[in-house]
């Protein structure tokens, strides 16, 4: 049990984690039961509302986090995400932008509560007692007991309704989770070793609740267009809204937004790619129905994980800036703006993104892995010139090691936590919530608009000290500026779930083969942010008696494979090189050697839309923030 704390100290909700301790990786791991704290069950006890349902509410909202008081995108306010509805309308109304009226949980919670407002807003406690309160209110309104001793299954309806969310189907998701957060429990590792823990509990059926739901979820989806060839797990909230395929500029032989293609059965589909929006709903709707745009195969909604469906994964989104990638993955656009990161990247949306990735990977047979489940931000480019072009999203606020969770594919899986050793594989594992590493202007001109936000990296630098100088990354600056903490700079981070090869160790400094260089991060034996990997370790090294080896941003054939001169595409290797001596983690010790032609809009001209196959190998290794690949004729794989 903890008491109230001052509010500077919250990294969530009643618990007390200094961040400057937490980030020198000092503090001394505690565990927290979350509904044995006072935060939970004073409220609880105060509105008569199980403290487990009130602690698997918050869970399911915000995994006990408050961000600082800052509200959601969709107006969410605490660890409890009550949403501000009212503002939320208005805002609407001022952008004379339609939408369906927003639940306004925020003000019910303040009439239920009689709470201030503005403290419902701001302060973590006083938030979890006005959800309390909520949800009473709702248990009473449809006749059914309250009491801190009543079974959770019997609050469904009242935390479905009471979860801000506006359709019948994310209601039953909601609901759905929290109560499988009592069943099975919960738990969020924090940055300093501590963890929060929600035990795992008997909780009757809910059916009798959740059927009427079930129902109504499923009335709405048979009136959406769900006609075309939507391909996602049953069940899930989604909807056929297609990318256009046609011509346009007559007579210029211009067509858009995608290609077709026949995936899986060539090319392959190795790769799934996370992007965010970079704009909002509606307008990345648009965009994606645009012709003379690009396009992408799902896009995912903030406020309740909603997904379009534009393209079918057999065909050939343009997504990626690098079409290698293109032609083996899946593009996931999920709304939000990467230098915001958290009011964005919502609990509802990470789950549904994870479950339908989950079914992507399974049926196509892309492994769940930080090499083939990537974002944005790790794919190369094609060429030197294109690096500094290259996308930087969903950037250092996704939170990587929850994702992997959610893709039942956690990151520290087949790791161990012993002093790692030069040779040694590692894992970047540094935790997410409270890990605040360096990250500046989130806004144009304004260096300190980042705040301190959690971040999924850990910072490389140049020797073993906190002061020396960022590692540089000579393709994203090729006009010799230094590497920065900028939010777009991607250079010095290492992130979460990425392998490396280590280089050396100096006390609390591990150093790392990274680009060509040696990278060196703090690594604490108290609290380590890197772990050694234990199965599945390969790794590449320069071949013998070569002194340096070339590095490739995508497998093109060999010229001998093009049956026309005129289709050959440039083996161009990247200005990163790999010395004698560093090696580095293996991703794929086989991608395909390909290219997709795609150049007419029409199927039937000849010698198109075909997959040029070649005979040379690549291998595709971790070299830096990036992916990359080598030649497997230079390198000895171990």
């Amino acid at each position: 049990m903890g008491t109230p704390l001052s509010r500077r100290h919250f990294l969530i909700a009643g618990v007390a984690v200094p961040t400057a301790v937490a980030a020198a990786g000092t503090a001394r791991a505690q565990t927290v039961t979350v509904d044995q704290h006072t935060t939970f069950t004073e409220a609880a006890s105060a509105y008569g509302v199980p403290a487990s349902v009130l602690a698997a509410v918050s869970y399911s909202q915000t995994r006990w986090q408050d961000h600082d008081g800052t509200p959601s995108a969709s107006l969410g306010y605490g660890p409890m995400h009550l949403i501000d509805g009212a503002a939320a309308q208005e805002a609407r109304d001022r952008a004379d932008k339609p939408g369906t009226q927003t639940v306004d949980t925020l003000g019910e919670a303040v009439a239920a509560s009689g709470l201030p407002a503005d403290q419902v807003r701001t302060d973590p406690a006083t938030n979890i007692r006005a959800g309390a309160a909520l949800l009473a209110a709702l248990q009473r309104a449809a006749g059914r007991p309250t009491g801190t001793s009543t079974d959770p299954a019997s609050w469904y309806a009242s935390i479905a309704t009471g979860s801000g969310l506006p359709t019948s189907q994310g209601q039953l998701e909601f609901a759905d989770h929290a109560l499988g957060s009592i069943r099975d429990g919960a738990a969020l590792s924090l940055a300093d070793g501590s963890r929060l823990t929600l035990p795992a509990r008997t909780v009757a059926s809910p059916d009798a609740q959740r059927a009427p739901l079930a129902r109504r979820a499923s009335q709405a989806a048979a009136q959406r267009n769900v006609t075309g060839p939507v391909d996602a797990p049953a069940g899930l909230d989604v909807e056929w809204i297609p990318a256009p395929y046609e011509q346009y500029g007559p007579g210029t032989g211009d067509y858009g937004n995608h290609d077709l293609a026949d995936r899986p059965r060539s090319p392959k589909i190795t790769h799934i790619v996370i992007h965010d929006t970079e704009g909002y709903w509606d307008g990345v709707l648009k965009l994606v129905q645009d012709p003379t745009y690009v396009s992408w195969q799902y896009s995912l909604r903030s406020s309740d994980g909603h997904i379009a469906q534009h393209l079918e994964p057999k065909d050939v989104g343009w997504h990626a800036g690098n079409w290698y990638i293109n032609g083996h993955s899946i593009g996931l656009e999920h709304e939000g703006f990467a230098a915001q990161g958290a009011p964005w990247y919502s609990e509802p949306m990470y789950r549904t993104s994870a479950t339908l990735v989950r079914y992507l990977a399974d049926k196509y047979a892309i492994p769940v892995d930080r090499g083939h489940i990537i974002g944005h931000d790790q794919v190369p480019g094609t060429t030197t010139p294109t690096i500094p072009g290259m996308h930087w999203d969903p950037g250092p606020f996704w939170d990587w090691e929850h994702y992997f969770d959610l893709l039942k594919a956690p990151l520290a899986k087949h790791t161990r936590s012993r002093a790692v050793r030069a040779g040694d594989v590692v894992r970047i594992l540094p935790g997410f919530v409270g890990n605040k590493q360096p990250v500046t202007s989130c806004e144009a001109g304004d260096p300190a608009s980042c705040g301190s936000k959690d971040t999924n990296f850990v910072t490389l630098r140049v020797s073993p000290a906190a002061d020396a100088a960022l590692v540089n990354d000579i393709g994203l600056h090729q006009k010799g500026q230094p590497a920065s903490t900028e939010v777009s700079d991607i250079s010095a981070r290492a992130t979460a779930g990425t392998e490396f090869v280590v280089a050396e160790v100096q006390g609390d400094w591990t150093a790392i083969w990274y680009l060509g260089l040696k990278a060196w991060f703090l690594n604490p034996a108290s609290r380590p942010t890197a772990y050694a990997v234990t199965t599945g370790v390969q790794v590449a090294r320069p071949k013998a008696g070569k002194a340096t080896i070339p590095v490739y941003g995508r497998c093109y054939p060999e010229a001998s494979a093009y049956a026309d001169p005129a289709d050959v595409q440039a083996v161009s290797p990247l200005i990163y090189t790999i010395p004698a001596g560093q090696a580095y983690y293996v991703m794929d010790a086989a991608p395909p050697t390909d290219y997709y032609k795609a150049k007419t809009f029409s199927l039937d001209t000849p010698n198109d839309h075909i997959d040029i196959v070649g005979q040379d190998k690549y291998v595709q290794i971790s070299l830096g923030h990036r992916i990359a690949f080598v030649r497997a004729a230079d390198v000895d794989l171990a």
